[in-house]
């Protein structure tokens, strides 16, 4: 009979227990299902129609609007410009955040001074930053052509030439973003116990030795995270396009965000503007996955 009774308790308080774990977790659901969930099934839906602005109306046309964009070369571009400027920009961050990294890893004279100069870009606001480099960049009165000219070359149109137009805004993600890759190896880097160096530096190792065979493979969590993290965002690239060069000169720099506001706020093409993004959304869908299965792998071996 008491143990019925124990048992009837701990059912109760089980059961309390659940009830409350429901409520503290009740918010956060509402507020995912309403801005994640929700807009995905809006969207899958709205691709799947095509909307007439002047009737008011909007037809059920299946697959239409995706496969107009599979034969559409703009969208074809847009894809190819947003893998590239996401790749260039992603490795360029991790090579400079390590850079960065190992120079800070170490205490020396005004590191303390210096550290908050490096983090400083990513705290600025982008339209900040793309209005100070737009005159920087500018082809007769910017301070990098004036630099280039009293060297004796010629001034660049680096953001109306189309072989470096790509190039110019990566610098200009490098120049923002890489202190984030900073931080995050640094703090890798700072976990990695010293004894590990002093034992390899007694065996004779050093140099390009210890960073290839301790530090990086100490890091690949940290390397990882850089990657996933700047690969999703710099394939959303949509402010520094739109502040900078709208998606020019030509179709240079249009990428497939760029290209979703085009179709759905200037030429008011819902539905395909919606499949380019169910498209995009799928896109980094897959590379999380890759990130996932990478994670686990190196958690399981």
């Amino acid at each position: 009979m008491v143990i019925a009774n124990r048992l009837s308790r701990l059912q109760d308080t089980l059961s309390q227990e659940k009830y409350f774990r429901f409520i503290f977790l009740a918010p956060a659901l509402v507020i995912v299902v309403l801005l994640t969930i929700y807009p995905i099934i809006s969207i899958v839906y709205t691709s799947l129609h095509q909307y007439h602005y002047i009737q008011g109306t909007k037809n059920y046309v299946g697959f239409k609007n995706f496969i107009r964009l599979v034969n559409d070369k703009f969208f074809l571009i847009s894809i190819r410009n947003t893998f590239e400027f996401a790749v260039l920009s992603t490795f360029s961050e991790l090579l400079a955040g390590l850079g960065l990294a190992l120079l800070f890893k170490d205490r020396f004279f005004g590191r303390r001074y210096l550290l908050p100069i490096v983090i400083m870009p990513m705290l600025l606001s982008t339209m900040v930053v793309c209005a100070t480099w737009r005159i920087l960049y500018d082809y007769n009165y910017g301070l990098i052509n004036y630099i280039i000219r009293t060297l004796g070359l010629g001034e660049v149109g680096w953001l109306i030439n189309k072989s470096i137009v790509m190039e110019s805004i990566v610098l200009i993600e490098i120049w923002q973003w890489a202190p984030l890759s900073f931080l995050i190896l640094l703090a890798g880097l700072q976990s990695i116990p010293d004894e590990l160096y002093e034992a390899a530096r007694i065996d004779g190792a050093a140099g390009i030795r210890i960073l290839w065979h301790i530090t990086l493979p100490l890091l690949k969590s940290q390397v990882l995270l850089v990657v996933l993290l700047r690969s999703i965002d710099t394939f959303k690239l949509f402010d520094k396009v739109y502040a900078l060069t709208g998606g020019g000169p030509g179709n240079a720099t249009e990428t497939i965000s760029y290209y979703i506001y085009r179709e759905g706020f200037t030429y008011f093409n819902l539905g395909r503007a919606s499949a380019a993004s169910v498209i995009m959304l799928l896109i980094v869908v897959a590379i999380s996955a890759i990130y996932i299965s990478f994670t686990l792998r190196g958690q399981t071996s």
